[in-house]
């Protein structure tokens, strides 16, 4: 092994202590793949005192980060900072000087996805991202290799734990949101702000890197439909199971047809049968359709010190097997000549509809759905005492969007609807 790989680290949190951990286990392993001396030269980080559990030389800390950035013997840069700045000032300043960079920092990919690889194709380094979507899920390096020679047709995405264990406990145990969101919280699946992970906005910052990959396209989020699961409740997760065969999962969908990119996130009925509906607690998994393939699911810890580490330095160490290999990310030319707006999207909808139970009132909901072609396909309703408000669940035949939020719309304008309706996606 005559020539030496010099490693940067920026950020010695959680995920960077992982990956000093993965080098020290595999060292001799990552070796003899690459046929190089793999040596992690300099670690910075604001904090370099406290105790990360982690052998480490502490004459490779500092606080400078010029002393990576700086470094002409460093080839590779991991960010692990996270958040925009100064992450994105770490990323560019590293690829100016000649430095390729790996990076798990999904928010940053999906904001500022063009400057950084404008920069990475005119400095002529790499920008290697594995860790940004799944996790330990080998994805990103699969869906833009492994899958070349497809055209992908769909993608599906259970891409957030957080969210994704808060639907399984409350599909497993009958409990409801804010029991499972503080249980999570507790157990540290979940944030003291969860807002990022149960609103949808995670899910979608993931989906535009997948949508980069699978379709050769970037959609802004504000561009696209994202909704979380904060308004999912016990009665709908036992409705799904026991008259839909269904769980609900909050589900990112970029699908092509005909020119035209869906591309949304929000809480879909899945049936039982499907590949995704077994996923579960903080489990991940993407399910994806090429063309000549078919369909491919991969699954796998979506989060988590090691198995994000995992992913961080295999990116490393596809770097170092062909430093001056160009990489194409996703397709040079875009098959998508529109991206459709949610409003022209066609499902079938479940709605939960709260509203007093008198004389007339199903009469007057059917009447509205069917004058703007929304056909029921079942509906039923709890038995309650006359005058009280009992929630109603319906189920549509295919619809188009615009026609049933029109409908929601008039719905809730009449005195007998007592809540905000639930409206939930059939996959």
């Amino acid at each position: 092994m005559d020539e030496t790989v010099n490693i940067g680290l920026i950020g010695f949190g959680t995920i960077g202590s992982g990956v000093v951990a993965t080098l020290n286990q595999n060292i001799q392993l990552l070796e003899r793949k690459v046929n190089k001396k793999v040596n992690l030269k300099r670690i910075v980080d604001l904090d370099i005192t406290t105790d990360r559990g982690v052998e480490v030389n502490q004459e490779i800390l500092s606080t400078d980060v010029d002393d990576i950035l700086e470094d002409e013997e460093i080839d590779i840069v991991i960010e692990l900072v996270g958040g925009y700045q100064p992450a994105l000032n770490f990323i560019l300043r590293a690829m100016e000087n000649g430095k390729h960079v790996v990076t798990a920092n999904k928010a940053l990919l999906a904001k500022h996805w063009q400057e950084i690889t404008d920069s990475a194709h005119k400095n002529g380094v790499r920008i290697s991202f594995e860790a940004s979507v799944g996790g330990g899920i080998p994805l990103l390096v699969p869906l833009n290799d492994g899958l070349a020679a497809n055209n992908i047709e769909t993608i599906y995405g259970i891409i957030n734990g957080t969210a994704n264990y808060i639907l399984t406990k409350m599909d497993a145990e009958g409990l409801d949101f804010d029991t499972v969101l503080k249980e999570a919280q507790d157990m540290g699946y979940a944030e003291a702000d969860p807002t990022f992970d149960i609103e949808g906005h995670d899910t979608a910052q993931k989906l535009i890197i997948l949508s980069i990959l699978g379709f050769g396209i970037y959609v802004e989020q504000e561009k696209f439909h994202v909704e979380g699961i904060t308004r999912i409740t016990p009665d709908d997760i036992r409705f799904a199971r026991e008259e839909l065969e269904s769980v609900i999962k909050l589900l990112a969908i970029a699908q092509i047809a005909d020119g035209e990119l869906e591309i949304r996130v929000h809480p879909t009925l899945v049936p039982e049968t499907h590949l995704l509906a077994s996923v579960n607690d903080v489990f991940n998994a993407v399910y994806l359709v090429g063309d000549v393939v078919g369909p491919v699911l991969m699954y796998g810890a979506g989060a988590g010190m090691m198995p994000t580490a995992s992913a961080v330095v295999a990116d490393c160490i596809d770097i170092m097997q062909d430093m001056e290999r160009p990489v194409a990310y996703g397709p040079k030319e875009t098959r998508v000549e529109k991206v459709k707006d949610i409003s022209d999207v066609e499902s079938k909808y479940y709605l939960r509809i709260t509203a007093l139970d008198e004389p007339g009132v199903l009469h007057s909901i059917s009447g509205i759905l069917s004058e703007l072609d929304i056909s029921i396909e079942s509906v039923s309703q709890k038995k309650a005492d006359e005058g009280e408000a009992v929630p109603i669940f319906m189920v549509t035949h295919h619809a188009l969007e615009k026609n049933m939020q029109e409908a929601l719309q008039l719905i809730e304008e009449m005195d007998f609807v007592k809540e905000e309706t639930v409206l939930i996606r059939l996959l």
